[in-house]
C-alpha cells in the first residue's frame, strides 16, 4: 500500500488554497491542502506497525512548528505547479530530517521545498497567466502546526489519514 506523511494547515489556510485548487488543481478531490513531509512510499502491514511506533517517537522529540506562507511561487521549468511558499524554520527542517532517517527510507530524491500546492498540470500559457495573477494577489499567513499525519492512498487515488501524531518535543 502507498503511504505518505503530511501536515495539514488550519481551515483558514486550507480554504484559501482550495479557492484556487478547485479550478487549477486536478488533485483537488484527492487530498486536502497540505505540506508534504515525506512523499509517497510503499509499505506492508508489518512495516507500517514499526513505522507508527517510530513516528510516535519522532513526535515526542519534535516540537510544534510555525509556518509562514509568504508568497506564491512555481516549480517551473521542472513542472507547471504553483504553490504557497512556506518559509523553512529550524523546527520544520529538523522534523523533515527526522522523518527521513535510514529507518524511514533515507533522504528524499529532491531538496525539501516546504509548500502548499495550489495549482498543477497547467499548460504553459495558463501557468504564466495564473502565476502572474496569484503573484500579485500574494499571501502572508502564519500559524503553528502541532501534529503530523501518516496517510494512505485508497484505490480511487484519494488520500486519507491512517494515524495522527501530536508533536510535543517532550524528549528533545
Amino acid at each position: 500500500m502507498k503511504y505518505g506523511i503530511a501536515a495539514f494547515p488550519s481551515k483558514k489556510l486550507q480554504d484559501l488554497a482550495n479557492s484556487y485548487r478547485k479550478r487549477y488543481d486536478p488533485h483537488y478531490e484527492l487530498i486536502t491542502p497540505h505540506i508534504t513531509l515525506k512523499g509517497p512510499f510503499e509499505a506492508d502491514d508489518s512495516e507500517v506497525k514499526a513505522m507508527v511506533k517510530e513516528l510516535g517517537n519522532i513526535a515526542k522529540r519534535q516540537k510544534p512548528f510555525r509556518i509562514h506562507a509568504t508568497r506564491v511561487s512555481t516549480f517551473t521549468p521542472v513542472t507547471n505547479a504553483l504553490y504557497f511558499k512556506i518559509e523553512p524554520s529550524k523546527e520544520l527542517l529538523d522534523l523533515h530530517e527526522d522523518l527521513h532517517s535510514d529507518f524511514l527510507g533515507g533522504m528524499p530524491d529532491h531538496p525539501f521545498v516546504p509548500h502548499i500546492t495550489i495549482a498543477q498540470k497547467l499548460s504553459d500559457s495558463e501557468h504564466a497567466d495564473v502565476y502572474g495573477q496569484l503573484k500579485m494577489a500574494g499571501i502572508d499567513h502564519a500559524e503553528t502546526i502541532d501534529r503530523v499525519h501518516l496517510l494512505y492512498q485508497l484505490e480511487d487515488g484519494s488520500w486519507t489519514v491512517f494515524d495522527t501524531f501530536r508533536l510535543s518535543g517532550d524528549e528533545a
